[in-house]
C-alpha cells in the first residue's frame, strides 16, 4: 500500500542508529508516523525538523503497519522558529493538542490552520492569539467545543463578557453580572468578527478559558497532565510582553543628560 500527501512535521525520534520515526500532520491521512531510513543523516536532518512542511510518500504492507515515509522539503520554517521560545513553545503545544486526537483521522480543517498559524508563530505579538483560537477548534473537533456566539440566557449577540462553567455558552455582561464571580471571562478578541487584538490580560483570561475546559473534559478523564510545553509558551509569552512593555516605557521616559 502507499500514498502521498503534503505533511507539517510535528516531530521525530530516534530509532536504531540511523533511522528516526517521523510525527507528521498531513492534509489527508490526519496525524500520521512512519519510519524514515536514514533520517538521522546530514542530509535528512535538517528537513525532519518540527515546523517544516514536506511532500511524503508513504509505503507499508499492510494499512495498520507503521510503513515508511521517503520526505522531501516543500517548506523550510524550523530555523526561523527556532529563533523564538513563544514559537517553539508554540508549535509544540499545538503537536501536543494534535495527538489529543485519534492517529490517521483526517482533519483537514486542523491542517490548513495550522499551516497559516506556523507562517506567523514567530511573530510573537501575534502566537498568542493564534494559539488560543487554535485550541479552540481543538476542543471543537474533540466534541467540547464552546458557543460564543450569543448569550445563553438572553440570546443577544452584544456585549458577550463571559462563559459558563457549565455550560460552555457565552453570556452577556448584564444576564452574567449577579454571577460574575462563577464565570469564566470571555476575552472579545475571542468573539467571531470582533477585529480586536488582545494584550496580555486579555490572552491570560483566553488561556483560562481554554484550559478549564480542557482539564474538565480532555485531561481529568483521561487521566493526563497538561502538557508542559503550554506551561512554556505561557511564560514565554507573559516574558515577551514583560520585556515589550519595559521597552515601551523606557522609549516614553529618555534619559535627560546634562
Amino acid at each position: 500500500m502507499e500514498w502521498r500527501d503534503e505533511g507539517i512535521i510535528l516531530g521525530t525520534r530516534k530509532h536504531g542508529e540511523t533511522s528516526a520515526i517521523l510525527e507528521v500532520m498531513t492534509r489527508a491521512h490526519g496525524r500520521h508516523l512512519g519510519l524514515v531510513r536514514g533520517g538521522r543523516s546530514r542530509k535528512q536532518q535538517p528537513v525532519l525538523q518540527p515546523g517544516n512542511r514536506v511532500d511524503l510518500l508513504w509505503r507499508a504492507r499492510l494499512d495498520e503497519h507503521l510503513g515508511t515515509f521517503q520526505a522531501e522539503a516543500i517548506e523550510m520554517n524550523a530555523a526561523r522558529l527556532m529563533d523564538s521560545a513563544v514559537a517553539v513553545y508554540g508549535l509544540q503545544t499545538m503537536a501536543a493538542h494534535l495527538r489529543l486526537l485519534p492517529e490517521r483521522d483526517a482533519h483537514g480543517g486542523l491542517y490548513e490552520t495550522l499551516a497559516v498559524m506556523i507562517a506567523h508563530l514567530d511573530d510573537a505579538d501575534a502566537a498568542g492569539e493564534l494559539v488560543a483560537r487554535f485550541e479552540l477548534l481543538i476542543l471543537d473537533e474533540l466534541g467540547f467545543g464552546l458557543d460564543l456566539s450569543q448569550c445563553a440566557a438572553t440570546g443577544v449577540r452584544q456585549d458577550l463578557a463571559y462563559v459558563s462553567p457549565k455550560s460552555g455558552r457565552a453570556v452577556s455582561r448584564q444576564a452574567g453580572a449577579p454571577w460574575r464571580d462563577k464565570m469564566l471571562a470571555l476575552p472579545a478578541f475571542l468573539q467571531r468578527g470582533s477585529g480586536l487584538r488582545a494584550d496580555q490580560a486579555a490572552l491570560e483570561d483566553a488561556f483560562r478559558l481554554t484550559g478549564f475546559f480542557f482539564t474538565r473534559h480532555v485531561y481529568e478523564p483521561r487521566g493526563i497532565e497538561q502538557p508542559d510545553a503550554r506551561a512554556g509558551f505561557l511564560a514565554a509569552l507573559r516574558k515577551h510582553h514583560s520585556g515589550s512593555k519595559a521597552a515601551a516605557t523606557a522609549g516614553a521616559f529618555p534619559e535627560i543628560t546634562t
